[in-house]
């Protein structure tokens, strides 16, 4: 008897499934109707970069990238990007995150929940027991020894490890094991490859001058929350996009949605097609040839005239969501702080390039450094405050080690959307 209803369920269960699939089809080919539709995901602080081609490199004469920098079209897949650049308030929701786990991790509190969902802050009540502060006592630099007289955080126990799938490599090879293409980078010990901001670069790069307060406080006092983020080198950039995108799955899974890509740094192909926003001749994002307006405001962030720092408003930096926007919608294009790409610096990478979504990146192996410098040279783009106005303009390329901090660097990310929207115009059949 049980037997029989056993098989009776199992039927019942098989044609269930089968007819779902089949559902209202009357025998037609009406397609898999188990899936939702897909709608797009927007990112809050994210504006949509649309697909399309461009002319890349200098609109007018450039002596200096003439070599470097040559003009040739590239089409581009459409993708997110943020609306500015990443600011201290950010940056520091990361910071958090890092220390809580890290402190979690102690307690033992990822026991159960290993994906630290459960997690407490360091904020709560409990972390004031004083037997969990013992236990967390490794994290901190003593009162005495602070600079402050005041127990603190000790900023280079915040260290970030994720593993990234080098798909490019494991398609190549295919025969090799997988698992050969994991590439764990771990930011941990040094100052190069921690995940908290340097700070000191305000001192170490500006020689007889008196920064020690813009130092002490541009990352975590509120009045600089709105800032662009800085003292951040590609290393740490990457970190920060790994856990946006664990931060933005985990919560997309919860509501079962898709997950269908992850934040990244832009190329610079995306990058300078973002920052023209559809003005293709023009050499500025909010066009040119000026960088002053018919009031005679500057329309950007920079070393204008012969050093007059404050004359376009900021000494420094200014808050990232300043000046105003180009088409696309993104602020501080060209200006404030240079920004970060994806993209590996050589002086012919143009002549190697694909014509369709172009990317030449090269990840610098343990040991390459040393021998081979430049192999870890990243391009940077838009100019910065400290910049002349030549840096400002959307064709001009710059670089820095992958693993060197700036006052004058941040960076923003990108997302891309793998299904485009389509253009209005459909192409006619013949």
């Amino acid at each position: 008897m049980k037997k029989t209803s056993l098989k009776v369920a199992a039927l019942a269960l098989l044609a269930l499934a089968s007819s779902c699939g089949q559902a209202g089809s009357n025998g037609q080919l009406v397609g898999d109707q188990t899936r939702m539709n897909y709608r797009a995901p927007l990112p809050i602080g994210m504006v949509y970069v649309p697909s399309g081609s461009y002319k890349m490199g200098a609109s007018d004469e450039d002596i200096r990238g003439r070599n470097d920098a040559t003009i040739h079209t590239v089409q581009l897949l459409g993708f997110y990007m943020d609306a500015t650049e990443i600011s201290n308030q950010e940056y520091r929701q990361f910071t958090n995150y890092v220390r809580d786990s890290i402190a979690n991790t102690i307690l033992g509190n990822f026991k159960d929940n290993p994906d630290g969902t459960q997690r407490l802050d360091m904020k709560h009540p409990n972390y004031k027991d004083p037997e969990l502060q013992d236990q967390l006592a490794a994290m901190y630099v003593p009162a005495e020894q602070s600079g402050w007289g005041v127990k603190e955080i000790d900023a280079s126990k915040l260290y970030y490890h994720y593993s990234t799938y080098d798909y490019v490599s494991a398609v190549q090879h295919p025969n090799e094991p997988k698992t050969k293409f994991m590439i764990e980078h771990g930011i941990a010990g040094s100052t190069e490859r921690s995940i908290y901001p340097d700070t000191t670069v305000w001192v170490r790069q500006f020689n007889y001058a008196f920064n020690e307060p813009i130092a002490q406080q541009y990352f975590w006092f509120p009045g600089f929350n709105k800032y662009p983020v800085v003292g951040i080198n590609w290393l740490q950039a990457h970190a920060f996009c790994d856990w946006r995108t664990r931060m933005w799955k985990n919560e997309r899974l919860k509501q079962r949605m898709y997950t269908e890509s992850y934040f990244r740094l832009p190329t610079e192909e995306e990058w300078e097609w973002a920052a023209r926003g559809g003005r293709n001749e023009s050499p500025y994002p909010w066009g040119g040839p000026y960088i002053i307006n018919k009031k005679g405001c500057y329309l950007a962030n920079f070393k204008p005239q012969r050093g007059n720092y404050a004359a376009d408003g900021g000494l420094y930096t200014v808050p990232v969501d300043w000046y105003a926007a180009n088409d696309y919608g993104l602020k501080n294009m060209s200006g404030n702080v240079s920004e970060w790409t994806e993209s590996a610096y050589f002086g012919g990478s143009y002549n190697q390039m694909a014509d369709i979504n172009p990317s030449v990146t090269y990840n610098v192996q343990e040991g390459e450094k040393k021998d081979k410098p430049y192999m870890s040279r990243k391009v940077v783009r838009g100019g910065s405050w400290r910049d002349v106005a030549y840096f400002l303009q959307v064709s001009t390329r710059d670089y820095e080690y992958q693993d060197t901090p700036k006052a004058y660097i941040g960076f923003r990310c990108v997302y891309t959307e793998t299904v485009p929207a389509l253009s209005n115009r459909r192409p006619v059949r013949k």
